[in-house]
């Protein structure tokens, strides 16, 4: 850390500095995170993200739980980040729990990967809001069973499935799509491709 400060600022801080200042910077951390959630998001997405995070001379992987609320007018958000220790059950319940207490609400829609401890955690908290899997994250499930080379082709083929105007013509082409990436001999992303298409 040393080091650092003297390359941003062009001198060293002692590490009791960066003490004390970590400790202010927490409190207000702390505080954010706890602050009550005073509007309501209409669409959540959830996520997490995997850190490496040193603790009692040991490094762990710790997932950051994170929420992304767009409001009524239009604008996203983040209504709170809760660190667990795994994306689980577990570790999503007491993230929204953690939300619910704080006042999240009005929630229609929650939109994630299709991680079912997070599937199962949403409609214990909010059963009346629907779910709907993120499309990056479909994108990204396909991509991983196609070769790099190929990716360009087969995500412009996922595109036109997303661009469709209405509901039965996203269907169609994503038969259109599937049975492409047969021909194509990719059978294992068209595997993946249709199930995902016939989940809710």
């Amino acid at each position: 850390m040393e080091d650092v400060t003297a390359a941003l600022w062009g001198t060293r801080v002692s590490l009791g500095t960066i003490s004390k200042l970590n400790q202010r910077i927490y409190g207000q951390i702390e505080e954010w995170r706890n602050r009550p959630i005073g509007s309501d998001f209409p669409y959540v997405y959830l996520d997490g993200v995997v850190l490496k995070r040193s603790w009692g001379g040991a490094v762990k992987n710790v997932s950051v739980l994170v929420a992304i609320g767009v409001g009524d007018d239009g604008f996203r958000r983040i209504p709170g980040i809760v660190e667990g220790t795994k994306e689980d059950k577990a570790g999503w319940s007491g993230c929204l729990r953690h939300l619910k207490a704080r006042g999240l609400k009005g929630i229609r829609l929650v939109l994630s990967d299709a991680c079912l401890g997070r599937q199962e955690s949403i409609g214990d908290f909010y059963p009346d809001a629907g779910w709907q899997r993120c499309i990056v994250h479909c994108y990204r499930n396909v991509f991983s069973h196609v070769s790099r080379g190929r990716v360009k082709e087969v995500s412009r083929m996922l595109q036109a499935i997303h661009a469709s105007e209405y509901l039965e013509s996203a269907r169609h082409k994503a038969t259109e799509v599937e049975k492409k990436l047969r021909d194509m001999k990719l059978s294992s992303a068209a595997d993946w491709l249709g199930s995902a298409w016939k989940r809710p």
